[in-house]
């Protein structure tokens, strides 16, 4: 007689872009709902519910229309972000760009930069602007979905290198570089340090890829003087796809070995945002300064 294993069925689960507690219906999106009638879902079955920002659930879907579906909540759990890993990728060619989303987020990415890089201006297609950060959110969306992760990266603005660098979190700044020294060895010696602290919060680390062809001398200049100190993975040149995701895994891979009392910062990512709001600042301030001068320079 052969004995049959038996696997639980897997439930459908669906990112929800509003935060959720057991006890409320939600509502989820057009998006979300073509992927309901896709599964052929009905009404009464149960879902997992993801917001994105740490929580998960369990409902069951109450009702089902072309341009939305309700769930009611019956539970819902919230978990600590995992440390930080903020990544600095260059505007590139857009449909590698879309991939190198979903892979972020599956490799759990804090957030999403995408810097306009000197030798990003010569790629097109590009992906860049508001309309191409949306497809890039619902390929995270997917990929969040897929992996069942709890935290999707947070996406920023297409920036300027001097705008990245002042938006970086402080903590462990690293830069890709073939001639860098190795990630492994750099990443293994913090790791140690960390193991040896053995709880609390680890600094964020931020990862800074360059565009294809590599990073300009003055940009490196820039990055070095901001605290970025150069790593390399391989001997080898990356396409920056590859690169990103390969640092990701080793950068990830180590911190998983770390003791679970040392945790990510659910403060860190209000503090990030709270940066992000000075860098704005500070860049209309410099906007307004060089119009005037056009202005006055034009009189």
């Amino acid at each position: 007689m052969v004995e049959r294993k038996h696997h639980a069925v897997a439930i459908p689960t669906f990112v929800c872009s509003e935060p959720f507690q057991a006890g409320e219906t939600v509502t989820l999106g057009e998006d979300e709902a073509h992927h309901i009638r896709v599964l052929r879902l009905e009404v009464g079955q149960t879902v997992r519910l993801l917001d994105g920002r740490g929580t998960r659930g369990q409902g069951v879907l109450v009702r089902l229309a072309k341009r939305h579906a309700a769930v009611r909540v019956e539970s819902a759990a919230t978990s600590e972000p995992p440390p930080s890993v903020h990544l600095m990728l260059p505007i590139a060619d857009r449909d590698r760009m879309l991939w190198l989303a979903e892979k972020a987020t599956e490799l759990a990415a804090t957030s999403w930069r995408p810097v306009m890089w000197k030798r990003s201006k010569s790629v097109s297609p590009r992906g860049e602007g508001p309309t191409f950060q949306q497809k890039a959110q619902a390929r995270m969306a997917g990929a969040l979905e897929q992996s069942r992760g709890a935290w999707l990266p947070a996406v920023y603005p297409d920036a300027t290198l001097e705008r990245a660098i002042a938006a970086a979190p402080e903590g462990p700044r690293l830069v890709l570089d073939r001639a860098g020294e190795p990630i492994g060895d750099l990443i293994a010696g913090a790791i140690g340090m960390a193991k040896e602290h053995g709880a609390g919060r680890l600094r964020p680390l931020t990862l800074a890829i360059g565009p294809e062809g590599g990073i300009e001398d003055s940009e490196m200049e820039l990055l070095k003087a901001a605290g970025f100190r150069a790593v390399s993975l391989v001997h080898t040149n990356l396409r920056f796809e590859t690169a990103a995701v390969a640092a990701l895994a080793v950068v990830r891979s180590a911190l998983a070995a770390l003791p679970g009392t040392i945790r990510g910062s659910l403060e860190e990512r209000e503090e990030m945002a709270e940066r992000e709001e000075k860098a704005e600042r500070e860049d209309k301030t410099k906007r307004e300064v060089t119009h005037e001068l056009e202005e006055s320079q034009d009189g």
